[in-house]
């Protein structure tokens, strides 16, 4: 070890890196609203779903599932998508789309009358709970 070097982390970190795409969408003289947009598209979506869901709740968590998967849309797409940009775009597109896909898909199963029957997983259970 030198002389002058330490092994603790340092108290403020220089050298990370924001992530690729988390640039702003618009230009700084924009309003925030207008530099953030695929954040709050994603925000109010999911904000509408879940009001939905006080009067019915398959739809509104549809509109959940929906609208992580419209995020895992944007991430992919867009250059630029503010503060929807968290990690890599790999890992974001992952994240939000896989969480999207489980949620319409729980969804689409959930008791009662559900709309969606997968065979294998009810017998799954009849074994599993015998």
């Amino acid at each position: 070890m030198t002389e002058g070097t330490s092994r603790r982390f340092p108290e403020v970190t220089r050298d990370t890196a924001p992530p690729e795409g988390g640039r702003r969408t618009a230009s700084g003289s924009s309003p925030a609203p207008i530099r953030q947009w695929p954040l709050l598209l994603v925000l109010g979506a999911a904000t509408t779903g879940l009001l939905v869901t006080l009067g019915s709740f398959r739809i509104g968590l549809l509109i959940v599932g929906g609208a992580l998967l419209a995020g895992a849309l944007l991430r992919a797409w867009l250059p630029a998508v503010g503060m929807l940009a968290v990690r890599s775009r790999f890992t974001d597109v992952i994240t939000y789309a896989v969480m999207g896909v489980l949620i319409v898909l729980l969804t689409l199963m959930a008791e009662p009358r559900p709309w969606l029957e997968v065979p294998f997983l009810s017998d799954m259970l009849r074994f599993s709970a015998g």
